[in-house]
């Protein structure tokens, strides 16, 4: 569609407009331009490449001239459509190449673009509390855990109720928003239980329903199908706990909404 309308603009500029001239009995000539001389229509046939005649009387000019500024009209509109869909993508291109190469999550601000802090995490269990390096895989332990940041707040907050991200992802993993549960100094991203015996793990998150769309190799935009209400999310980048069957590796940055302004 784009290459038959940049052909039809280009053709329009180099060769004019051609257009429908329209007679009462219902047939019609396909024309460059038209002159109205007295009693006589001249025209610029582009069907014979030559300008011929017809009487005044056996044309619709009426019907010629109404189709003829419907015509100008839809081309315009498209003309202007292709420009916008120009600009928009020298912008998204632009945008791109402002997003940095580390592995993260991104949040543009005006003209900047805001790194999300990687939050540190621990897994709490029955038994015992263990801090975990962000970097590190959270080991299955049999039984139960779950995996908490500490504060009840995240420092990075965003007002409004459908934020876009961007994600740098470490490597091709699943990822998404999640939503956190404040409790008493902590937030708890998910709950996890162990089947002891397979050694596998059944992850609990508070999933949020979202749009993906990727930008280049490793690199995504995610932002949620529906308003999020105010509270504590996460962006959240986790391997397959299926099929790796020993951890579960996560990535987590945290953010909160607030009202909108």
């Amino acid at each position: 569609m784009r290459v038959v309308l940049l052909f039809l603009l280009a053709a329009t500029l180099l060769f004019g407009e051609t257009f429908k001239l329209y007679l009462k009995d219902g047939d019609y000539h396909v024309v460059r331009e038209y002159q109205i001389q007295g009693d006589r229509v001249r025209y610029y046939s582009t069907e014979r490449g030559d300008w011929e005649e017809i009487p005044k009387e056996l044309v619709d000019l009426e019907k010629t001239e109404r189709e003829r500024k419907s015509k100008d009209t839809e081309l315009s509109k498209e003309a202007q459509e292709e420009q916008e869909e120009a600009a928009a993508l020298r912008e998204e291109r632009r945008e791109i190449a402002s997003i940095p190469m580390d592995v993260g999550a991104y949040y543009k601000v005006g003209d900047e673009i805001k790194p999300l802090k990687l939050a540190d995490y621990q897994v709490i269990t029955d038994k015992k509390r263990r801090a975990i390096a962000a970097l590190s895989p959270v080991p299955l332990i049999p039984g139960k855990a779950s995996v908490v940041i500490q504060g009840e707040h995240s420092s990075f907050s965003v007002n409004e109720e459908r934020p876009s991200f961007f994600m740098r992802l470490s490597k091709e993993e699943r990822f998404g928003i999640i939503k956190v549960v404040p409790k008493k100094k902590v937030r708890v991203v998910e709950d996890i239980s162990i089947v002891p015996v397979a050694k596998e793990a059944i992850e609990d998150m508070k999933q949020v329903e979202v749009f993906q769309q990727q930008l280049g190799s490793g690199l995504y935009r995610v932002w949620p199908e529906k308003a999020l209400s105010p509270g504590e999310y996460a962006l959240v980048e986790y391997g397959d706990a299926a099929e790796k069957k020993e951890d579960i590796e996560l990535l987590v940055w945290d953010f909160a909404v607030t009202a909108p302004k």
